[in-house]
């Protein structure tokens, strides 16, 4: 397809480290650089902004992001606009944040707004003048859109009405479900923030999910049929480090990647509990690296545990299959599964590749433990419990053709439903299906 549309994309950069981002690299790639553009704001803009895929971003400042006073004097104020490319570095210029108003705001001070209830009112975005004339300048074909919470919910119908042109929704994580229980007014914020979510799916011409179980629930409860696009993956760019051989070395090596938010963190040290006790009995020691931006607290009360940081994206092929065990977890709490019960963590697909066997730690009723069961790509435990875990754990190293079936089996269906030639096809085939309709209509008239 050689004659992209233009897409304006909502609430998201391009990058490699979050889930969204890295969809959104991965459904892009090979987009014409000049037809993608991002409006979102200043503190998703950063150093691993990507800028390879797209260079135009209009950064969200004072102008459009409002916060009700006195929080207006304890925000960082960023400044309006299209952003500066420092162009020999190839980054995003950003401003220096304060380690200690960070952590003031993530560990108290926004915490406090949500328990109180307040959160959710006390910022919104607006359209700025100038922003409308960057928006009339770039003129998109298409809108894309992501959204974590109820300002870039209405913002995304804002940007739809004033520029009136067709717009695709494309749903991470079930967010709105955790809202009833954060705090005093959560009932009120959910059935609020949900009328204004269903007033930005009727604007929307395409909806799309993160996994088939979304796409279900969604239908059900919105109306709307959605359509599923999950991070697809390069078969060639993964599978030159694919694993091989299934027999351990000195120590057994179990690798969790990625995030340590809300939902992974208490399944992640009861592995480490599960290790501790194996550890005791077994001439082969067992590890639990973490490749993630901070160490956890509790990580060193566990001397089974081992802390890589965050490696580079070329790299992740090679620390997949160097690893004996790949982990995915999902906490067992009420909130945390009504967060993530519908998601599709965007490293799945490449754990899948690698070639190195997966274990799932979730709750059963999660989207992710259903897609692993059904096509037996990872052994998976669904009771939140040291022993279910250690039984499950014992068996995948205790059998080594049992780690070779799961790594098959995964393989297979990675190249079967997550080849990114084949999911990129479909998902260009849905936009440019909105430009077309268009544009044959306005030749009509």
């Amino acid at each position: 397809m050689k004659d992209f549309p233009k897409v304006l994309i909502l609430n998201q950069p391009f990058n490699n480290i979050s889930g969204g981002g890295i969809t959104l690299s991965n459904l892009f790639k090979g987009w014409q650089k000049d037809k993608l553009a991002v409006v979102c704001l200043g503190n998703l803009l950063n150093e691993q902004t990507q800028l390879e895929a797209c260079d135009q971003y209009y950064q969200l400042g004072h102008k459009e992001h409002i916060w009700q006073f006195p929080l207006s004097l304890l925000k960082r104020k960023y400044e309006s606009g299209p952003v500066t490319v420092n162009k020999r570095e190839k980054k995003v210029k950003t401003l220096q944040k304060s380690p200690l108003r960070e952590r003031l705001l993530k560990e108290y001070i926004n915490p406090f707004l949500k328990w109180i209830g307040v959160l959710n009112w006390a910022s919104r975005l607006q359209l700025s003048p100038e922003l409308c004339r960057w928006l009339d300048a770039y003129a998109p074909d298409v809108i894309y859109a992501q959204a974590q919470r109820r300002e870039a919910v209405v913002f995304c119908r804002l940007i739809q009405q004033y520029l009136n042109k067709p717009m695709v929704f494309h749903m991470m994580d079930d967010w709105l479900e955790v809202l009833p229980g954060e705090g005093i007014l959560g009932k009120y914020w959910h059935r609020k923030i949900e009328g204004e979510f269903m007033e930005m799916l009727a604007c929307c011409d395409r909806h799309f999910s993160i996994s088939e179980p979304m796409a279900k629930a969604y239908q059900k409860r919105y109306g709307f049929q959605f359509q599923t696009f999950h991070n697809p993956i390069e078969l060639e760019f993964w599978s030159k480090s694919q694993r091989k051989d299934y027999s351990f070395g000195d120590k057994i090596q179990i690798l969790y990647a990625g995030r340590m938010g809300m939902g992974i963190q208490s399944s992640l040290e009861t592995m480490a509990q599960c290790l501790e006790e194996l550890n005791q009995n077994r001439e082969r020691q067992i590890e639990l690296v973490l490749q993630v931006g901070k160490k956890p607290s509790w990580a060193d009360r566990y001397s089974c545990m081992v802390h890589r940081g965050f490696v580079p994206y070329e790299e992740l092929p090679d620390r997949f299959a160097a690893a004996d065990i790949l982990i995915l977890p999902y906490d067992f709490t009420p909130s945390a599964t009504a967060f993530i019960k519908y998601s599709m963590p965007t490293k799945a697909s490449e754990y899948m590749i690698s070639g190195t066997p997966v274990l799932v730690f979730a709750p059963e009723d999660t989207a992710l433990v259903s897609y692993a069961l059904d096509h037996h790509w990872a052994k998976v435990v669904t009771k939140n419990q040291v022993r279910e875990l250690r039984s499950a754990l014992l068996e995948l190293i205790d059998n080594e053709d049992l780690r070779r079936e799961i790594a098959r089996s995964a393989i297979q269906l990675a190249g079967e439903r997550h080849d990114a030639v084949k999911v990129r096809a479909a998902f260009r085939k849905e936009i440019n299906a909105l430009t077309h309709s268009i544009r044959t209509t306005a030749r009509q008239v």
